[in-house]
């Protein structure tokens, strides 16, 4: 395999781990995870202290360096998100369901259950000081350019709510927008279930035990 197709057939597989943890859809269905399982599902792996810096990737220091300019960004390029992709790839994750209407970024009764639980969850010593993408999708339906400041403004969203209430640190949020590039339900583009938030740790087992 030449290096340009392994690096598509790695990020393909890397898109498909950011296309589910998080989901924004119908909430039909779903068992709603407790503060202490979100917590399990996000801690780093192996034993370990959080830490608030994000990780070094295998690629070495200079994921490090790239995952710290994103601090306090609220706007990515093309490029930029492709290497969010690829540096959160087999993170601990969680999947939960926190529905937003079609096109709106408000946070409503339907949503507001699982988006406390997140926090409460991030709020616990064993992940406040950790650092979380919190990753923005939306359906096929519409513009791409809509689609993606549509999935940016939903990330947002749920961070600053947990940023507000639960008194996490902002700077340990990184919200990033993927808009409809990253389906989860690829056979069904309309689907509810494409429209959704994906959450990774992206801390260091390694680094934290320094």
């Amino acid at each position: 395999m030449s290096g340009f197709a392994e690096f598509v057939s790695r990020f393909t597989a890397r898109g498909a781990v950011l296309a589910g943890l998080v989901v924004l859809g119908s909430a039909t269905g779903a068992r709603a995870q407790s503060e202490a399982e979100i917590v399990r599902a996000l801690m780093p792996l192996g034993p370990s202290r959080a830490i608030s810096v994000f990780a070094t990737s295998n690629s070495g220091e200079g994921d490090q360096s790239f995952m710290e300019t994103l601090r306090n960004r609220t706007a990515f390029s093309a490029s930029e998100r492709e290497k969010i992709a690829a540096a959160s790839a087999d993170r601990p994750s969680i999947g939960l369901e926190i529905p937003f209407e079609y096109n709106s970024v408000k946070i409503g009764p339907k949503a507001l259950p699982m988006v406390k639980s997140l926090g409460a969850a991030l709020a616990r010593p064993e992940l406040r000081d950790s650092s979380f993408l919190i990753v923005g999708h939306t359906d096929a339906k519409g513009k791409d350019q809509v689609n993606l400041m549509l999935s940016e403004r939903r990330a947002q969203a749920v961070k600053q709510y947990i940023v507000q209430n639960y008194g996490v640190a902002d700077a340990n949020l990184v919200a990033v927008g993927y808009g409809r590039t990253h389906l989860k339900d690829a056979a069904n583009p309309l689907s509810s279930a494409n429209r959704r938030v994906t959450a990774v740790n992206m801390s260091s087992a390694k680094s934290a035990s320094r």
